[in-house]
């Protein structure tokens, strides 16, 4: 996530101070990500830095100033909302990663390690629920992330039953034709 696009974004309506950053940031990802203080201001110093944003005293002591966005600071912005994140390589997951070290290590049934991760993922899917059940239409920036939240969940289960289904289908041991590091050039190059 990025946290200075999300602050110039909340500068975007108007003047702000870094508590009052703080504060409504976390309220806009309806208070899933906590900031800490320290990082706001930090961003901002850089932010000015950059010429993204102005404070009201550029000379004084960045805790008691009130910033705006610049022109380049809302070009800057705007460019950031329109660019489509880089989806080409695949994101180091750690589950992704436990189930092929898992492959790995003798004694280990991945079956095993693949049920204990789906038993954990449906008590977070349950629990995401009940939050949406219960507060999710009384704020529509909670109830959009708890809706990012179970579908992101559901593909991990998704992925899960997946994985299962092809060490069923197929010997564990990498065949001597793998076509892996065929596959990471293609996305290599893609870049």
């Amino acid at each position: 996530m990025s946290v200075k696009h999300a602050i110039l974004a909340l500068l975007s309506t108007g003047p702000k101070y870094g508590l009052q950053l703080k504060q409504e940031f976390e309220s806009t990802t309806g208070d899933v990500w906590p900031l800490n203080v320290g990082q706001v201001y930090t961003t901002l110093q850089r932010l000015e830095r950059d010429g993204l944003v102005e404070s009201d005293d550029p000379g004084s002591d960045s805790a008691h100033n009130s910033f705006v966005i610049t022109t380049s600071g809302q070009e800057e912005l705007s460019r950031w909302l329109n660019t489509p994140p880089d989806l080409v390589a695949p994101p180091r997951d750690e589950l992704v990663m436990k189930v092929l070290c898992a492959l790995k290590v003798p004694g280990i049934d991945v079956n095993d390690i693949i049920q204990t991760h789906r038993r954990h993922l449906v008590e977070l899917m349950q629990q995401w629920t009940r939050l949406k059940e219960d507060e999710a239409d009384f704020d529509i920036g909670f109830a959009l992330v708890v809706d990012a939240e179970l579908f992101r969940l559901d593909s991990v289960a998704r992925w899960l039953d997946a994985a299962e289904a092809r060490l069923h289908r197929t010997p564990i041991k990498p065949q001597a034709g793998d076509r892996a590091p065929v596959l990471r050039r293609r996305l290599v190059r893609r870049k």
